[in-house]
């Protein structure tokens, strides 16, 4: 064989090797809360675009073996970086809860009455101990309702909730991370609205 297909056959099973690399990921995605009867009042909310760390801040999804390493899922993302996908739900969530008027994000225009600022804190799964074969999913936020009229602080709370995955296969995984923010969701829009009364 030539020294030139040599070369062509290093070339192509390097090529290879990239495609495989760049292949697209699945994309998923998390449900906000259902429509809730309920009369709306006159009130507009603004929920900024949450804060979160560099490990967080991306569309892919967070693994932690342990709290002092970050991995990630390598056969799914989010179909939006884990801030603006938690923004999406909490924008939604509230929108079906029927307690304010308008629910907009930051940089759409609305002069709220309240202003929402979110830090996203935990959003992975966590490896279990080598006895224990349910991943678990840990979601966390910080909220901050602001009266928007006087910039004043009117509370600050934050919530945690968990959901063990049944096994380790992607959508197993992502159906834990849904079921652990349908918790969060809920007492989230809940304290929103009865702190905004």
């Amino acid at each position: 064989m030539t020294r030139l297909a040599l070369i062509l056959l290093a070339l192509l099973a390097s090529c290879g090797v990239i495609g495989k690399a760049a292949a697209p990921l699945d994309a998923y995605t998390l449900q906000p809360l259902p429509i809730a009867a309920g009369a709306a009042s006159a009130r507009h909310l603004v929920v900024e675009l949450p804060t979160a760390s560099g490990a967080l801040a991306t569309d892919r999804i967070l693994i932690k073996p342990n709290p002092l390493q970050a991995q990630y899922l390598p056969k799914g993302r989010w179909v939006d970086p884990a801030p603006q996908l938690m923004q999406t739900l909490l924008v939604g969530s509230l929108q079906n809860a029927s307690g304010f008027r308008l629910v907009g994000r930051d940089g759409a225009g609305l002069v709220p009455d309240y202003v929402l600022l979110v830090e996203l804190t935990a959003f992975q799964a966590e490896i279990p101990l080598p006895d224990q074969a349910e991943p678990l999913i840990r979601i966390g936020l910080t909220l901050t309702l602001l009266r928007e009229a006087d910039r004043t602080l009117l509370a600050t709370r934050r919530f945690e909730q968990t959901s063990l995955a049944a096994n380790t296969q992607t959508q197993t995984v992502v159906a834990a991370f849904d079921a652990a923010t349908q918790l969060v969701l809920g007492e989230a829009v809940a304290w929103v609205r009865s702190t905004a009364r």
